[in-house]
């Protein structure tokens, strides 16, 4: 999955490596979520709606991702 240019992954490659082998094995749906719906398909509809905050930065709820804030 290609990552947006305003993300970063964590930096913690054996992290990175074993939530997307989780994802790959959920149909890529986040690991971290209890229900299988479109909200929950990694981007999550939760952190889409945060990356349209520019005063965001932080995580998304897995912590793969990472925006800072827009300049």
């Amino acid at each position: 999955m290609a990552v947006p240019d305003k993300l970063k992954l964590n930096p913690d490659r054996a992290y990175v490596d074993k939530l997307r082998a989780a994802m790959k094995a959920n149909g890529g749906y986040c690991p971290c979520r209890l229900r299988k719906t479109p909200e929950n398909r990694c981007i999550c509809r939760e952190f889409r709606d945060q990356l349209a905050d520019p005063a965001f930065s932080g995580y998304c709820h897995c912590q793969l991702y990472y925006k800072e804030k827009e300049k």
